[in-house]
């Protein structure tokens, strides 16, 4: 190894999934130079695995997210690769994109705004000296680079940066369980009428009818599901088909297959169900050892619908996420902890500067799944705290990381969500750079201001 480059940049984003994406892009909107740094190839994240992008509506269908996020669908849109808003007739809305169109909306954003890009590079290590982070280390192909910045926004979702700081954090539960690892995979040629009559003729397979707002018998909402025409469903592991197939060793055990469509003809879907458990995703020998298991995982699934479901006879398996889905590791603790009562009483403050809509949504080995809706089908406050680490002068946080308990986190985690945090981040940073001001000084009203005045929906709805 040579020696070690120095560059500076007024904002750092180190992690280029959907809250970093929006970090970024909402920090050099707001005039900061920004540099994102990402360890893969490519931006975007579980944006581009094909899962549709939850928290962005409430139950009662409100758009709760906006800014950069309804660029980004413009953006989307322009290539035929925003498929649409739909309700599943369970519980949730959901946004449906086609993955790999995205990939191309989110660069040409970050053009559009002039953020500066640094892939297959891993921060390894942070200068930090009297609380404040001087720099990261960062490792790249032959090289070593000492990024320095003003301000820095950890969007890794496993909070390293915050971490190496000295930020304290939890990971998983007291007993050291942790939410399970998954691989979304894709299937084509489906035929979604078939499908879906099958739905409607057999409800008793499918999560339907679980949001008290929408005041549905399960049959009435398999109508709905099949005059929508959308292939979106959710077969549950007690149902009879499901049931039958992890009894007999022909399906892994899991609590759910969802599905989704990711092409604007509905032919093409996303399948999210493997799942390992027991696996700290930030010890990544093991995570890098269990992706054989997921994709004998895979082959199950898709077996196991080629065969039992209508709908299915003539599907192909079409490809694999980029990534294996990772649900849950640090939280870092910050100025404010965000509590599942929080989410669940759907509480609003004045210091919000995001919002979240999803349901508690705690995945556990097996079968084991925990939900529970928030209260009147509204959507929750996120204050400005949440992405203040406790310990650090000069750093943020966005995305999956956030200051929260184990049960809130279930429901802040989703890219919804995670693209709201970035963004007001992104944009405090910003601020914080053009006033030359610290973190915690900075008045959340004009953070709030900002926002709201890109697009932000900080409230105005349940």
């Amino acid at each position: 190894m040579g020696s070690i480059r120095t560059i500076h940049y007024d904002v750092v984003v180190i992690g280029g999934g959907s809250a970093g994406f929006a970090a970024a892009a909402s920090s050099a909107k707001n005039g900061a130079k920004t540099l994102l740094i990402e360890s893969s190839p490519m931006i975007g994240g579980d944006l581009t695995s094909g899962l549709p992008i939850d928290g962005c509506v409430n139950q009662r269908g409100e758009w709760i997210v906006g800014g950069v996020f309804n660029e980004l669908l413009e953006q989307c849109s322009k290539v035929n690769g925003y498929i649409g808003k739909f309700y599943d007739w369970r519980a949730l809305w959901i946004v449906a994109v086609d993955p790999d169109l995205i990939s191309y909306a989110i660069i040409k954003l970050l053009k559009k705004y002039n953020v500066s890009l640094l892939l297959y590079s891993v921060c390894n290590d942070v200068l930090v000296e009297d609380s404040q982070i001087r720099g990261v280390f960062v490792n790249s192909k032959g090289s070593q680079t000492l990024v320095t910045g003003d301000v820095f926004i950890d969007c890794t979702g496993d909070g390293d940066i915050a971490a190496a700081a000295g930020a304290p954090y939890e990971i998983g539960e007291e007993t050291g369980e942790l939410q399970p690892v998954s691989i979304v995979f894709k299937m084509k040629n489906i035929n979604s009428e078939s499908f879906l009559t099958f739905i409607k003729n057999h409800p008793e397979n499918f999560g339907l009818g679980e949001n008290p707002y929408i005041g549905k018998t399960k049959s009435e909402c398999a109508l709905e599901l099949f005059k929508q025409g959308i292939p979106k469903a959710f077969f549950v592991h007690d149902g009879p088909i499901m049931k039958k197939a992890i009894e007999s060793g022909e399906l892994y055990k899991s609590s759910m297959i969802a599905l989704g469509p990711i092409s604007m003809d509905y032919k093409e879907i996303s399948v999210n169900s493997t799942r390992i458990a027991g696996i700290n995703a930030i010890d990544v020998m093991s995570l890098s050892g269990k992706l054989y298991e997921l994709v004998e995982q895979v082959d199950m699934c898709v077996n196991f619908l080629k065969k039992r479901v209508p709908g299915f006879e003539n599907a192909e398996f079409s490809g694999l996420a980029p990534k294996i889905g990772v649900r849950e590791t640090r939280r870092i603790m910050g100025d404010y902890v965000l509590t599942v009562d929080d989410v669940l009483s759907a509480k609003k403050t004045a210091e919000a500067i995001a919002k979240g809509a999803h349901e508690m949504d705690l995945h556990g080995s097996g079968t084991a799944h925990e939900r529970k809706s928030i209260k009147d089908a509204g959507s929750f406050d996120i204050p400005f705290g949440c992405l203040i680490p406790q310990n650090v002068e000069n750093l943020l946080i966005a995305g999956r990381c956030i200051s929260s308990t184990r049960h809130a986190n279930s429901a802040a985690r989703l890219m919804g969500t995670c693209m709201a945090t970035g963004q007001a981040a992104g944009t405090a940073a910003a601020i914080c750079v053009h006033d030359m001001t610290k973190v915690r000084k900075l008045p959340v009203e004009k953070i709030r201001k900002i926002l709201k005045e890109q697009g932000a929906i900080l409230e105005g709805t349940y």
